[in-house]
């Protein structure tokens, strides 16, 4: 019995092995046919490489262009601060021609007088079209905000906190105070 079992294990097996090159075949022949041809996951696996690297070079591309649009806003911010003060500085120009006439003429204390007189009536106009004004001093009542107290005098002819005189003229840019005046406040104890 078991050489009858035998022959019939042999001829098994010979099935067996005449079966598997034939599974081989089929194999070798879908990996031939899958080099010649891509299966849909390589096909979708080129699509995102290249989609990748589409999307990798116009990131390139735009940190470049910020860049470069960070460096021209730097130097346009630089240019703007160097040269902000020209127009401020072309509208001083003809008082300070006048400074150099007055100093070069060779005329009497009246006529030298109106001449800086009128030097002094240029800058202010120059000063006022610039947005520049005087703050109000003298006469006012003191305020923290705009005026510096330089000195308290004692006095009956004035009501408490009144501005008595003025030692320095304090200015305003439009609403900003670039200069304090400096002034003398009444103080009045009777009040």
């Amino acid at each position: 019995m078991a050489k009858g079992n035998g022959k019939a294990q042999a001829e098994a097996d010979l099935d067996l092995g005449h079966e598997l090159p034939a599974a081989d075949d089929e194999a070798s022949e879908q990996a031939a046919s899958s080099v010649a041809q891509p299966s849909g996951i390589d096909l979708e696996l080129q699509k995102v490489k290249s989609e990748r690297d589409a999307l990798l070079d116009r990131l390139a591309r735009l940190q470049a262009e910020f860049d470069n649009a960070r460096k021209r806003a730097i130097k346009e911010q630089n240019d703007f601060r160097d040269y902000a003060a020209t127009d401020t500085i072309k509208s001083l120009l003809p008082a300070l021609d006048s400074f150099e006439r007055a100093l070069h003429s060779k005329s009497d204390g009246t006529e030298f007088r109106n001449g800086v007189e009128l030097i002094y009536k240029q800058l202010q106009d120059a000063l006022s079209k610039l947005g520049v004004r005087p703050v109000p001093a003298k006469g006012e009542q003191f305020d923290p905000r705009v005026h510096e107290a330089i000195e308290m005098v004692e006095t009956e002819e004035a009501p408490d906190h009144q501005v008595l005189e003025e030692l320095q003229r304090g200015y305003k840019l439009k609403d900003r105070l670039l200069r304090p005046a400096m002034v003398k406040v009444a103080k009045n104890s009777g009040q």
